[in-house]
């Protein structure tokens, strides 16, 4: 369960002082699938990396399963990110250096999981994401979907019980990101809470719940 209640937050913009988010409340239930929409600027993703704790809110509270986290250190914040969250995004950020396994074993690394315990939960995801003939690729050496597929990969990895999707199809050909949402999809359907930001209104369709986001503030939610 996540509970938003007078989010707010302001960038400065040259010299100028811009409201990303202007007193959000929004309540999301454990396993719902969201969409939040809007035009460019409109506090979409400034809302997600609040909701990842990839920022702080300069006002309101932040309740994540029931706990008041707003004011937690940066280090018990990236605990619960580590844990409890994971990221795609549209540009995939994987580490070019390290192969789709590697890339996908990393936050396990981070976490001090037991290296055979990493190779058992890498090998069982990849298989899962039909992405085992690329295992020992680089991001160079695949596709946009592979890519896709192993960033996915990679953010439940952990088993967070939330995932939030920046434009995950953003960056791919039709065929490529139907794959990605069925996948994400699937994710969902087992329980996992989604959250997707998007453009895509065939994408925005598909969600149980819409947000529209105008000005830094939620127009719509049905």
């Amino acid at each position: 369960m996540i509970t938003l209640a007078g989010i707010c937050r302001e960038f400065m913009v040259g010299d100028e002082r811009v409201a990303a988010l202007r007193d959000v409340d929004l309540t999301i239930a454990t396993g719902e699938y969201i969409a939040v929409m809007g035009p460019s600027g409109s506090g979409k993703s400034t809302l997600l990396n609040i909701i990842g704790l990839l920022d702080r809110p300069d006002a309101g509270t932040y309740l994540l399963d029931g706990e008041d986290i707003t004011g937690l250190g940066d280090r018990q914040q990236a605990a619960l990110r580590r844990h409890k969250i994971g990221f795609v995004f549209q540009f995939f950020h994987l580490v070019p250096r390290m192969t789709a396994a590697e890339n996908i074993e990393l936050p396990m690394i981070l976490a001090g999981i037991d290296p055979s315990e990493r190779k058992q939960r890498v090998a069982a995801t990849i298989d899962a994401f039909g992405i085992g003939n690329r295992a020992r690729h680089r991001p160079d050496q695949l596709s946009g979907g592979q890519r896709q597929r192993v960033a996915i990969a990679r953010a439940v990895i952990m088993q967070p019980h939330t995932l939030l999707a920046d434009e995950p199809t953003g960056n791919l050909d039709r065929v490529s990101g139907g794959e990605v949402v069925e996948i994400l999809e699937d994710l969902n359907s087992r329980g996992l809470t989604l959250i997707t930001v998007t453009h895509d209104p065939d994408l925005g369709k598909r969600a149980g719940r819409r947000i529209r986001m105008v000005d830094g503030r939620i127009e719509s939610d049905r």
